[in-house]
């Protein structure tokens, strides 16, 4: 069995995805509307499920929906939190945050299983005596599951999305009762429930708190001992009641470890080995290895999960014995490789000393796992050429690469109805569990009838999304225009700040020309800033205050509008997604591990402008060099620019426009009442950008330029369109999930029908 550990499930609405997969759709929609309901409406009822900050909650999504299609007997373990993202809201051109109450009105898809309720300790201290180690003195919050099913396309698979919520014992704080101390004794309860009650709202940002400390040891402890439970229970190939050995047990079991979330896996699992199931230590280790694998998800520094010795003293104890001893036999191991290498053992340890001593959990996944992957080819490089150098030169046999995907049943069939169905039409529907033979689109792109289809899909798309817009937003935008669009979470690594730039110069040059004709562009960004990141709330405030001056002045007209796509989240995503004709992916090189956002828009006919970043370099090549807009440095480039040092001001000097922009946003052009209000974003740009959106903005207008030039031919922009759809199968998470299975679970993947629940069984 494969268990997915996360913190993060971001699942979206339930209730489309689940007729879609059990092909009742069609008869689902004809019900309601005899009933005379619309279930557009009722589907807009429904709360997304929030449970996750972007790609990596997104891609577990993706990922349990892979797994069960693939026929894996899969679960995904993560938190059941009270409140899920935050829900956005613009106020005055700022970023509000309101909690998501998404419980309020009940969840009809979750179960709860009190009959598996687990416990989970805290605090306490060690002893060590001739029985072995204890744990004593813990405190104790139980672990409550709520199951989700998950449905596989149309196999009659369902599989199981595990969820802990956060209970406190019914002796909680009562046996220390002082007196007159129930009443607060009941109310602390609170304190232990906590645990569960919100998802921590940092995207590729590590904040060292203890309650992020908890909740990460929580989901841990209570799937390991469920797993182990499972475990000895299963009588497959062992004759016992209940399996004592657990010689079987990384045959019988794969871990994998969504980033260092849940890295105290791993030391749990040896504590469990080691102190409860009596085994040695070598041999638990070697089933601690051989069971856990390990996915990075980023390479910036700033995310890297080094956590306090101070905290794991007091809250996990025994768990910091457990990488001290780890550490120290990885080390020796290291040392008889490379003898006398002293700053390699500093380099390698996960002991990290300094001001506060921290552990480097990164370290201790790589160490305690079989296989580490990267979730594109060219974030994989990066990882085993600088930031775990040391370890890919020690374990070289350990590193891979599993390129990220997308399950096309949301991202396709469920969000574009009308393209999953033109697509059809050319090469029937098995392409929708299978997205390679997308590939059989190659030889149609010439086709007048697909071509004229597929613009006239994207245009009605356009039209909904348009007339969406207009009736929760009260803005107009004009549907002919092009719909330049950008959502994802708000980050200086992602340049919102460099479109930003694009937006000015254009609106600079319409003022300059105004005669001249331009192609109209309708700009769209969202995504939700961090409440504790300061620069990416500035940035959502020049966006607005940039869409204030543009979409009010009359010259303009609606040659170019910026629109901020409020409180921007899955449910949204499926409506913006099948609308965009171009999409926006321009981080600097070597900094988007991989992107997935990149992906929906590509199965769904839009074009690309990016970086060679992440899965980008991956879909370019693909689709073909001549169908992508590529712009910018390569990772090769910003080395170079760094060893060079990279002085912004050059660029500012020597180009007219970025200065004209610049200035504008420095003199208060676009904050009339407050002339300094963008004085940090500018001194950020011009002294201490480490994303070096300067270095990027002539390359970056240029190829925007060959964008609005070729979206002018409407026949030739749609065929590259279809040629990205056509190439656009590899980035199934379906492939993904095949890879992981063989490649690191050492299981087979199938397509193979189960018989229905009403149908009789062999």
């Amino acid at each position: 069995r494969v268990y997915y550990l996360s913190l993060e499930f971001y699942m979206g609405r339930t209730l489309q995805n689940t007729m879609v997969n059990l092909g009742l759709q069609n008869a689902c929609d004809e019900a309601i509307y005899q009933l005379g309901l619309d279930m557009e409406e009722l589907q807009e009822i429904e709360e997304d499920a929030g449970l996750g900050n972007g790609g990596l909650g997104r891609l577990a999504a993706c990922f349990l929906d892979s797994m069960a299609t693939l026929g894996l007997a899969a679960y995904g373990y993560g938190i059941r939190y009270e409140f899920g993202i935050f829900n956005q809201k613009i106020c005055g051109g700022w970023q509000m945050e309101e909690a998501d109450d998404w419980l309020r009105y009940g969840n009809p898809w979750e179960k709860a299983r009190p009959e598996y309720m687990i416990p989970v300790h805290f605090f306490g201290h060690v002893q060590h005596g001739p029985d072995g180690v204890k744990w004593a003195d813990t405190q104790v919050v139980l672990a409550l599951p709520y199951d989700t099913p998950v449905p596989g396309y149309r196999n009659n698979v369902v599989n199981t999305m595990r969820l802990w919520s956060a209970r406190a014992p019914n002796e909680f704080n009562l046996k220390d009762f002082n007196v007159g101390g129930y009443i607060q004794a009941v109310l602390d309860r609170n304190l232990a429930e906590n645990i569960s009650r919100v998802l921590y709202p940092n995207d590729n940002f590590f904040e060292g708190k203890e309650l992020r400390l908890k909740q990460e040891y929580f989901v841990v402890a209570a799937t390991l001992q469920d797993i182990i439970r499972r475990f000895k229970s299963s009588k497959f190939g062992s004759r016992d009641p209940v399996r004592t050995s657990f010689d079987a047990f990384p045959d019988k079991v794969a871990i994998q470890l969504n980033d260092t979330h849940p890295s105290l896996a791993i030391p749990e699992l040896m504590r469990v080995l080691v102190d409860i199931e009596k085994l040695d230590w070598d041999k638990a280790w070697d089933v601690t290895v051989r069971t856990c694998a390990y996915t990075n998800h980023t390479v910036l520094p700033e995310a890297l999960e080094r956590w306090p010795v101070h905290l794991f003293e007091t809250l996990l104890p025994r768990h910091l014995e457990i990488i001290y001893e780890i550490n120290k036999r990885f080390l020796d191991k290291v040392y008889s490789k490379f003898p006398g290498d002293l700053d390699r053992l500093r380099r390698m340890s996960m002991v990290e000393e300094g001001s506060v001593k921290r552990i480097n959990m990164a370290h201790l996944c790589i160490v305690g796992s079989h296989a580490v992957n990267g979730v594109a080819r060219i974030h994989s490089e990066i990882l085993k050429a600088t930031v775990f150098k040391d370890f890919y030169e020690f374990e070289p046999h350990k590193f891979q690469n599993k390129t990220n995907g997308i399950t096309p049943r949301r991202w396709l069939v469920l969000c574009n109805p009308g393209l999953a169905e033109i697509i059809a039409e050319r090469i029937g529907e098995d392409y929708i569990a299978d997205l390679d033979q997308l590939k059989k689109l190659v030889s149609h792109v010439d086709d007048e009838g697909l071509i004229r289809d597929v613009a006239k899909v994207k245009q009605e798309n356009k039209l909904k999304f348009a007339a969406y817009l207009e009736k929760e937003y009260k803005v107009k935008i004009n549907p002919n225009s092009l719909f330049d669009i950008q959502v994802k979470r708000i980050h200086e690594y992602k340049r919102q700040l460099l479109n930003c730039l694009h937006i000015i110069t254009l609106y600079n040059r319409m003022k300059r020309e105004p005669s001249k004709h331009f192609v109209p562009r309708t700009v769209m960004i969202g995504g939700k800033a961090a409440p504790g990141y300061h620069m990416a709330k500035m940035i959502i405030k020049l966006i607005t205050s940039i869409g204030d001056i543009v979409n009010n002045d009359p010259a303009i007209g609606d040659r170019l509008k910026v629109i901020f796509l409020e409180n921007y989240r899955v449910s949204l995503a499926e409506k913006v997604v099948p609308a965009a004709d171009l999409s926006e992916q321009i981080s600097t090189a070597g900094t988007e591990a991989s992107g997935t956002g990149n992906m929906k828009f590509m199965l769904n006919g839009a074009l690309t402008i990016g970086t060679m970043d992440g899965a980008n370099v991956e879909m370019a090549e693909e689709a073909g060099q001549e169908n992508f807009f590529i712009f910018g440095m390569l990772v090769e480039d910003v080395d170079e620019l760094d060893r060079k040092g990279y002085c912004a001001k050059d660029y500012y000097d020597h180009i007219p426009e970025l200065k004209q922009a610049i200035d504008q946003m420095s003199s208060g052009f676009f904050s009339p009442k407050q002339p300094d209000l963008f004085k940090d974003i500018v001194n950020m740009l011009m002294y201490h950008d480490r994303f070096k959106v300067f270095a990027d903005y002539e390359a970056y207008i240029k190829c925007q330029d060959k964008v609005s030039a070729l979206y002018k031919n409407t026949k030739e922009w749609t065929k590259k369109a279809i040629m990205n759809i056509a190439c656009s199968g590899k980035f199934s998470s379906d492939r993904t999930i095949a890879q992981y299975a063989r490649e690191i679970w050492g299981i087979e993947p199938s397509r193979q029908k189960l018989p229905a629940p009403d149908e009789p069984r062999e």
